[in-house]
């Protein structure tokens, strides 16, 4: 009797697994705007968009940028910290 139990309880949680949808592929935002080749550093609206609160930037798995837009974007707000478009450090994380 036992046996049996464990039997339908395993159906059932195989069912459970297989009725979850997957979810659609990030659209890149960059593609978006049409933006291909360049990606301003004075345009701080834009990439604040890819910083979190502390100023960090936030993960191409988070954001939907391909690999070759992430390291634009990587480095358009380098330039923009640089040239004190962008804080290093939001005004949150200060003590």
């Amino acid at each position: 009797m036992k046996k049996q139990k464990t039997q339908s309880n395993y159906k059932l949680t195989q069912q459970i697994a297989a009725k979850k949808q997957p979810q659609q592929k990030k659209r890149d935002p960059f593609k978006e705007r049409g933006i291909d080749s360049f990606i301003d550093f004075k345009d701080v609206r834009l990439l604040t968009r890819f910083l979190n609160e502390q100023g960090k930037l936030l993960p191409a798995r988070i954001t939907g940028a391909t690999a070759k837009m992430q390291r634009k974007l990587t480095t358009a707000v380098k330039r923009a910290r640089h040239l004190a478009f962008l804080p290093f450090v939001s005004e949150g994380t200060r003590y």
